[in-house]
Parts: C-alpha cells; sequence; structure tokens
C-alpha cells in the first residue's frame, strides 16, 4: 500500500468549490480494490451492489420513505464511466465505485446541490407529493413551489424543467438554509446531507443508505454530483480501503475523494 500527499487545487466556481481546504494525508487505492470486498457486481441499486459490513445490518425503513426510495436507486452496470453534461468523461475516475442510473440534461447546471434537490425533487415527484416539492432560491431565501409553477401541468416533462429552473437560482447556500441541523452524527439517517455553503463555495453530498451494529454504531454510503455537471456517483471512501464505499459515523472530519467535512456539517430535509 502507498502513500501520498495529494493537494486539492480546487476552482473558485459557484457551487461545489472551496478556497480553504489543504492538503492531506490519504491512503489511496483504485476503486475497484477499495470496495472489493463489499460490492455485488450483480446488484443494480444501492441496496443489492453493497454488501453490509460484517457485524452490521440496515434497518427497516418505511417503503414510502425517502430514505427507502434512496436505498433503492438503481445503479448503472458496475463498470459504467461517469461523464459530464456535454458527454465528455469525468476528468477524475478514481474518486467513485457506482454511477446511479439518472439522466442528466446537456446543460451546466446538475452540479452539487442540485444532485440532491434532484433525488428529493424525484422522491416527491414520484409520490405525487406536488404540493411538497419547493426549494430556496438564493436571492430571496424563499422556497419556490412545482405546484406554482406547474400551473396544472404536472406531467414529469412538466417537473424536470422544473427542477432545471430551480437549478439556477440555488445553490449549496440557498439549500444549506432549508435544511435542519442533526445535532449528533450518530443520529445519521438515510437522506441526510453532508453540506458547507463555503465563503462563497461549497459542496453537498448525501447519504445513501446507512447500517448499524447491535452496539450502536453506525456506517453510511455517500453520493454526489461535483463541477461541471455530472452523473451523481456513489464515493469511495479513500482513507480506509477495507471499509470502502462505507464511512463510519464518528464525530469529526468525513474525508471524501474530493472535499472534507465535518460531522458537524450533517443536515436533513425537514418532515412535509
Amino acid at each position: 500500500m502507498r502513500f501520498v500527499f495529494i493537494f486539492l487545487v480546487l476552482a473558485a466556481w459557484i457551487g461545489c468549490e472551496n478556497n480553504s481546504v489543504s492538503s492531506f494525508l490519504v491512503q489511496t487505492t483504485s476503486a475497484e480494490t477499495a470496495i472489493e470486498s463489499q460490492l455485488d457486481t450483480a446488484g443494480m441499486t444501492i441496496k443489492t451492489r453493497f454488501n453490509t459490513p460484517e457485524g452490521f445490518e440496515r434497518a427497516q425503513l418505511d417503503s414510502n420513505s425517502f430514505g427507502f426510495y434512496l436505498r433503492n436507486f438503481p445503479l448503472h452496470q458496475v463498470n459504467h464511466t461517469v461523464h459530464y453534461f456535454d458527454g465528455r468523461e469525468k476528468t477524475k475516475q478514481d474518486v467513485y465505485c457506482s454511477v446511479l442510473k439518472q439522466e442528466i440534461d446537456p446543460v451546466d447546471l446538475q452540479q452539487c446541490a442540485d444532485a440532491v434537490m434532484r433525488l428529493r425533487g424525484e422522491f416527491l415527484f414520484q409520490q405525487k407529493r406536488f404540493d411538497d416539492i419547493h426549494f430556496n432560491f438564493v436571492s430571496d431565501g424563499k422556497p419556490h413551489y412545482f405546484k406554482e409553477y406547474a400551473n396544472g401541468d404536472y406531467s414529469y416533462k412538466k417537473f424536470r424543467s422544473y427542477m432545471k429552473y430551480i437549478f439556477s437560482y440555488a445553490n449549496t447556500g440557498s439549500l444549506k438554509k432549508e435544511l435542519v441541523a442533526v445535532p449528533r452524527i450518530d443520529e445519521i439517517e438515510v437522506g441526510d446531507v453532508f453540506i458547507q455553503s463555503g465563503n462563497p463555495y461549497g459542496h453537498a453530498v448525501i447519504v445513501m443508505d446507512v447500517v448499524v451494529s447491535s452496539e450502536g454504531n453506525k456506517r453510511f454510503i455517500l453520493a454526489q454530483s461535483y463541477m461541471p455537471a455530472q452523473e451523481t456517483q456513489v464515493l469511495i471512501n479513500p482513507i480506509d480501503a477495507e471499509l470502502s464505499p462505507w464511512y463510519d459515523a464518528v464525530e469529526g472530519e468525513i474525508i471524501t475523494p474530493e472535499w472534507i467535512f465535518n460531522s458537524s456539517d450533517l443536515r436533513r430535509f425537514a418532515p412535509n
């Protein structure tokens, strides 16, 4: 196993960038090696592809919950390559281990916070909870509702148009303000979000699954989009190859392949 210093040079760009991250020591490995013992290549959802770590199990979730929706989200074949919105392959291919099967528009809009909002919006749309689909704008800090935008047209085409509208006027800052802080990381749930609004830049990743041990310890899986807009990907754990793609739910830094969060950055969508 080799060790290298990785200096994260991040561009100054709205949405998924940060000007405060410095270099840190990580244990590097290929994505394939990192998840070898945790991955079932025949599985085509989060639940069926990623095995539970030894001594852990998945808690039961309500079939109508956001967590159930994410845990059972469809995935591309295991060898699928992440592409940017314009069809180019993602420059860094060693940061993820699977890709969510979700079409993105050929415009540079669905970045980090946008991918989180897209998943939340898609869940509510699938549930036909049209009144509950709303996200805040950066400009006024107020929620903008799908119901008002739809004006009676609740087609999927109209919904996708609404989400592009939201992506144009929302970012990590506006999303963070509408989410509710989770006091302790051991309270983490599927659907929670690690988010930093930054000054002025930030990033957001979403919790796609959570497992718990008999002692009450938890582990979780993360997914992200990034900049430029790209397919949403399941992240590896860059500092623990044996655990990857699971992360331990412990207080302190949460080091992901392209961002460093803190456990205090954990937020949750308010119940509707």
